[in-house]
């Protein structure tokens, strides 16, 4: 039942200071196995005025769905994203998860300021206030996504075409020999991490603008895209 989940479990509910409370933050779990390293994580990063975001890979077993979603169903600011994807590791389809929960995110009841992406195999060195007071300090308005210009070394990642296979039910990401188009609208790009914290603004940027629309769309065959598709982006001038 939900009071011997949020009793059991010490989930976290009201605020614990007022500047926390004042400043939300959404979070994006992209989750496939490990349940109980999924609800330690959660537990850790919960607060009653953030939101949260899960995508369960549409490859995981049902029982672990069912049992993601009867917690989810315990608390008014979790839900699973609308729409779920058979993730490819280093495959568009993990950038297309994120992208999934961000639209969900964007359409919600609750104002949240920035929004941070986990797998299920993060856990946080920070307390929720902490991490507030680190974003405001020092990158307030701002994004994290450092990165650099593409290195010589990893060029090979957006030159050809990559595609999605599966051998022996393992799914993989293999190049084809079709070499890539130029970037569109001439755009530099960047490479960095895959993992964010961005702000509203940039996300609702992200999901209506025509250069990240095209970009998106020529990402669809590199390999791992989501280690370039948001640091590009930070990188246009504005």
């Amino acid at each position: 039942s939900c009071s011997t989940v949020l009793k059991t479990l010490h989930f976290i509910t009201r605020p614990l200071s007022e500047e926390e409370g004042n400043f939300s933050l959404a979070y994006i779990i992209t989750i496939h196995k490990e349940l109980e390293m999924f609800v330690r994580l959660l537990r850790a990063i919960y607060m009653p005025q953030n939101i949260y975001c899960i995508h369960i890979d549409e490859k995981s077993p049902k029982d672990y769905k069912t049992a993601v979603q009867n917690i989810v169903n315990c608390f008014e600011n979790i839900f699973i994203s609308s729409k779920r994807e058979h993730v490819v590791y280093a495959g568009f389809s993990r950038l297309q998860a994120d992208i999934n929960c961000m639209r969900d995110l964007v359409n919600s009841k609750v104002q949240w300021n920035y929004v941070i992406n986990l797998c299920g195999q993060d856990y946080p060195l920070k307390t929720n206030k902490e991490i507030i007071q680190y974003i405001k300090s020092k990158w307030n308005g701002k994004n994290i996504t450092p990165g650099i210009v593409q290195p010589l070394h990893v060029k090979h990642r957006t030159e050809v075409s990559y595609r999605e296979y599966v051998h022996s039910g393992v799914p993989y990401v293999y190049p084809a020999k079709v070499r890539k188009a130029q970037p569109p609208h001439n755009l530099t790009i960047y490479f960095g991490s895959a993992y964010y914290i961005l702000t509203k603004g940039f996300v609702e940027f992200t999901l209506s603008d025509a250069r990240a629309k095209a970009l998106l769309e020529w990402s669809r065959d590199t390999y791992s895209p989501d280690e370039h598709y948001w640091v590009t982006l930070n990188r246009l001038p504005g």
